[in-house]
């Protein structure tokens, strides 16, 4: 398997970023990880040799990002104002540094491609997917937070108001953005076992939601056996990627 790393010095954050690429040829999948996760942990815990087969007959290539989430949501030593400035920068490095050197990467990449990711990760692509459909053909969003109460309580302002996808999805009536989602392959799946509480609560609002906006989604709901951990992530993903390149 072909793989590369690469680093930049981020305008956007101010800081240096790192990043790997998986493949040689393919629909590109952009991968945001777990919370305050590095771009090498999807390697790491076996997501990679999950779908090495896909990666290795150039059916995708992987692109894995860092996380600032420990400077942003996570960060409990500055207001949760402060966290959603610093998330901003994150999606400014996201669609103004990282989307245009998966374009110039490859043959074709001028076109949307997939987004993926579990956990907190999930919460990312979700959330960038969401806001950026120009971008983004589809997501694979595994056992996901789609609020962030667990991080800032009840605040909410403008700024942290459009990076909650359960706050602001409920009140977008752009037809504009409503029918790139329609057109789009919509993947959300959550297990019902240990420590996937909250992020079944959130998966069910979010369905919700998407039926409500006549936006058509594969909502997964796995067993009372699944937990939120990275066995069964090595499971969902190649089921799900199958299905969803067959789409693409």
């Amino acid at each position: 398997m072909k793989i590369e790393y690469h680093q930049w010095w981020s305008p956007s954050l101010n800081q240096n970023m790192e990043l790997k690429v998986y493949g040689h040829n393919g629909v590109p999948l952009l991968v945001f990880p777990s919370q305050s996760g590095r771009f090498y942990d999807f390697e790491d815990h076996g997501m990679i040799h999950a779908i090495y087969h896909f990666i290795e007959n150039g059916r995708i290539k992987v692109f894995t990002v860092d996380s600032i989430d420990s400077q942003s949501w996570a960060n409990w030593d500055i207001p949760p104002a402060e966290r959603a400035l610093r998330h901003e920068a994150y999606d400014r490095y996201i669609i103004q540094e990282v989307v245009p050197f998966i374009r110039k990467h490859g043959e074709g990449y001028e076109q949307k491609f997939l987004a993926t990711g579990a956990s907190m990760g999930a919460y990312h692509t979700c959330n960038f997917f969401f806001r950026h459909p120009e971008i983004f053909s589809g997501m694979i969003a595994l056992s996901g937070l789609y609020q962030l109460s667990m991080f800032i309580g009840d605040y909410m302002d403008q700024t942290v108001y459009f990076n909650v996808p359960l706050a602001y999805l409920p009140n977008l009536n752009d037809e504009t953005y409503l029918e790139q989602y329609r057109q789009s392959k919509i993947i959300v799946s959550v297990g019902q076992g240990a420590w996937e509480d909250d992020m079944l609560r959130d998966t069910r609002a979010l369905e919700q939601i998407l039926l409500n906006k006549c936006i058509p989604a594969w909502v997964d709901y796995w067993g009372q056996d699944v937990n939120h951990d990275w066995p069964w992530w090595q499971k969902q993903l190649p089921y799900f990627l199958e299905n969803i390149l067959k789409w693409e």
